[in-house]
């Protein structure tokens, strides 16, 4: 197939530099692999998780990379529904970070099931009342619009583009609604909130823009891919606004929370100054607050490694906010009285030790592998495609002339 040559012949044309980072990139990628078999073979007694905390790090995963996805594709889509020119000229990296990214979201559930077999149940038996059931259908529809977008861009095809755009801008906010309903239609839960989809949808516009302000440094450098310094500079004020919106939503979602009568006293405890407060901390300091202030001077959007260090500050903090968001609801279980909740048989032994009335959770090294090695697949992956595409996307236009 052509995409197969034109991969090849992206990887043997890398420079020596670039071919050793994605040996290195590779290296990491099957440790993280290995250790999916391990859990796989051992199951997912090997991880962090218990029956009460039965999320953790692959969830995080999998709102983490599904956020990226669709705030880059909004970015995309929008660009061409609303005819705004500067910001049509990012579309091709836009949509290979929505590519690369929904399919590494798509992957952190298949890790997180801890068998492929258990695939199966959501197709045999759905439950269409489910939010988990929609999700799986919103995701598999952007995917497919996802890729028709691609195709038309790779071709240069501005009409095509203009009409999918009106498909997949509504597609990837949908998706990141029916993320936030999966947790926010919960009331026994701290995450039960009317703002949880606006939040998710803020936090995945900031996060999507700061990937692809990353993607553009890294292709400019390498000399695959340009844009003017100008529209370099309004891609990172929009950046700015993005983090402005995302911070007044936790603001007023931390306002309901504190307020005098409100049940959720607990969980805000935990988040200020309990187990999740560095994770929560780190996104209102690092993740917001300082890019914010660095972005929101005009020399400061200037300056590239201002702009990168920002983004990654953004794409951290956002990674802390699902973190936080997701843990701190498992720490005080949704039943009252004691004994609380059983640990499972492997506790049998300890007696009364078998129970437990708090949840907690740690990362297992297996867990923090799989990590590790979905981030390397994912860079390697937006490597490989950047290249191909882009070198694709002028063959086809050099032919057109």
């Amino acid at each position: 197939m052509q995409f197969f040559t034109d991969v090849k012949d992206s990887l043997v044309e890398s420079s020596s530099k670039t071919k050793l980072l994605m040996a290195l990139l590779a290296l990491l990628s099957v440790a993280g692999i290995a250790a999916w078999i391990y859990q796989l073979v051992c199951g997912l007694g090997v991880t962090g998780m218990s029956n009460i905390t039965s999320w953790g790090m692959y969830i995080a995963m999998f709102m983490f990379f599904v956020g990226l996805s669709a705030g880059a594709m909004i970015v995309a889509s929008a660009a061409h529904v609303f005819n705004v020119e500067w910001l049509k000229k990012i579309t091709l990296p836009a949509l290979i970070c929505a590519l690369v990214c929904i399919c590494a979201g798509g992957l952190s559930i298949l890790i997180d099931l801890g068998g492929l077999p258990r695939v199966w149940r959501m197709l045999t038996g759905p439950n269409f009342a489910s939010p988990l059931l929609w999700d799986m259908c919103g995701i598999t529809l952007f995917l497919i619009v996802n890729v028709v977008f691609l195709v038309c861009a790779v071709k240069g095809n501005a009409d095509g583009m203009t009409k999918v755009a009106r498909v997949a801008l509504p597609v990837a906010v949908l998706v990141l609604c029916v993320d936030a309903w999966i947790f926010g239609l919960q009331e026994a839960r701290a995450w039960y909130s009317a703002i949880m989809a606006p939040i998710f949808i803020a936090s995945a516009c900031d996060s999507g823009l700061s990937l692809i302000l990353l993607v553009l440094i890294a292709l400019e450098k390498a000399g695959i891919f340009s844009i003017a310094k100008e529209t370099f500079t309004k891609i990172a004020g929009l950046l700015a606004t993005f983090i402005a919106i995302d911070a007044f939503l936790i603001g007023c979602e931390i306002l309901t929370m504190a307020y005098p009568g409100g049940h959720e006293s607990v969980a805000l405890a935990h988040m200020v100054s309990g187990a999740t407060a560095p994770y929560f901390w780190f996104e209102i300091i690092a993740g917001l607050l300082i890019p914010f202030l660095i972005l929101v001077f005009a020399k400061n959007r200037e300056n590239t490694t201002l702009v990168l260090v920002s983004a990654v500050l953004v794409i951290v903090g956002v990674f802390c906010k699902r973190m936080w968001l997701l843990l701190t609801s498992f720490i005080t279980p949704n039943v009252e009285g004691a004994p609380g909740i059983t640990l499972g048989g492997s506790h049998a032994a300890d007696g009364v030790g078998m129970w437990a009335i708090q949840g907690w959770y740690s990362a297992s090294p297996v867990e923090l592998i799989i990590l590790v090695g979905m981030t390397a697949l994912v860079a390697l992956a937006l490597i490989v495609l950047s290249k191909t595409f882009m070198k694709r996307t002028k063959e086809l236009s050099g032919a057109a002339r």
